[in-house]
């Protein structure tokens, strides 16, 4: 069974930055395209963003473009998102996931493995 745990979670002010750092233990990490969702409070979890198997294709949620960048390392099987100039509207918890199959980012029925979420609270 795959785990993923993220870390780097927090309260910080508006306009500061934050980084989130997914683990696995997917043994075939760089096998997986790795995507960062989040569920703000009281609505429905929704994409930020993904980066493929290679590193070389990323994907934003246009509410997160230009602040939000995504990164892998394959060799540590570690993924990580830098989150610059937040805002309220950021808070959320925070999820990691895998995608075996090639296909659209952004759908959270392509991904066939879950953290449990880390908590971003951004206050004004």
């Amino acid at each position: 069974q795959v785990q993923l745990v993220e870390s780097g979670g927090g309260l910080v002010q508006a306009g500061s930055s934050l980084t989130l750092s997914c683990s696995t233990s997917a043994r075939t990490f760089s096998s997986y395209a790795l995507g960062w969702f989040r569920r703000p409070p009281g609505k429905e979890r929704e994409f930020v963003a993904a980066i493929s198997w290679s590193g070389d294709t990323t994907k934003y949620a246009d509410s997160v473009k230009g602040r939000f960048t995504i990164y892998r390392d394959n060799a540590k099987n570690t993924g990580s998102l830098q989150m610059n100039s937040l805002q309220p509207d950021d808070t959320a918890v925070y999820y990691c996931a895998l995608m075996m199959v090639s296909g659209d980012f952004a759908p959270q029925y392509g991904y066939q493995y879950w953290g449990q979420g880390t908590q971003v609270t951004v206050s004004s």
